[in-house]
């Protein structure tokens, strides 16, 4: 799926990040993806994104639109002819847009669940709740707050490694419906800058569901925070998966 390049700002970014067992995230993975590794586990984990001034590069700020949008993640690596690629497989999109609802998959890569989105953002304090229109059950929830201190207990050594992990999987992957088609997008930020952030509660639904993620196979690891980051998104080359993954859907 071919678009012209896009232009905006991060407002604000959450990303939520755990430790999961290889052999448990492999299933959720089209079958020319496999599970990124660093220190025996996979991260996979939420992206909370608040978008605005967003529309094609090249246009004014003013007809820019804004929204409230959140990804499933998982860190991914795959091969091709010119060699080895790393990103993010995406089981799952939510978004706060009914155009980006009504346009994902078909127009915009990536099928989003329409969601409402509660937030509350002041003093350092971050509140995010995600309620699907077709669910009873919150798909998200979230409550932190910025810190200056990266917690000890990561897998990353530092809050420099986190950001250069992070940075180098930029590129995300996500299934049509009923199709084996991968739709790509690069997120290109020209300035990577991340936070630590200290959370305090965090519930997904496709994280906490035992069925898909097995007692003891995932721990939360850390999280991260980015704010006014002026970026693009640029289309990437369309992939046939191989296996059909493991998808999120209702909570």
């Amino acid at each position: 799926m071919k678009i012209p390049a896009i232009t905006g700002v991060i407002r604000r970014r959450l990303l939520l990040n755990y430790r999961v067992a290889p052999e448990v995230i492999a299933p959720h993975l089209p079958g020319n993806f496999r599970p990124k590794i660093i220190d025996g586990v996979c991260i996979a984990g939420i992206c909370l994104i608040r978008l605005e001034e967003i529309r094609p590069k090249g246009l004014p700020k003013r007809i820019g639109l804004s929204s409230e949008n959140a990804a499933h993640r998982i860190a991914v690596e795959w091969d091709s002819t010119d060699g080895l690629h790393e990103g993010v497989f995406i089981p799952r999109r939510d978004t706060g847009s009914r155009f980006t609802a009504l346009t994902g998959g078909r127009v915009f890569p990536g099928v989003h669940h329409l969601s409402n989105f509660t937030i509350t953002d002041e003093n350092g304090e971050i509140s995010i709740r995600i309620q699907p229109e077709d669910a009873t059950e919150p798909v998200i929830e979230v409550e932190a707050r910025e810190t200056d201190t990266f917690p000890a207990d990561s897998i990353f050594p530092s809050l420099a490694a986190s950001s250069a992990f992070f940075e180098a999987g930029c590129t995300g992957y996500s299934a049509r419906p009923d199709s084996p088609v991968l739709d790509g997008l690069l997120l290109k930020v020209h300035e990577w800058q991340v936070m630590p952030l200290e959370v305090s509660t965090i519930r997904s639904s496709y994280f906490s569901d035992t069925s898909l993620f097995p007692p003891g196979s995932l721990e939360f690891d850390h999280a991260l925070l980015m704010r006014d980051i002026p970026h693009e998104w640029h289309s990437m080359p369309e992939m046939t998966g191989s296996r059909e993954p493991v998808m999120a859907s209702r909570p």
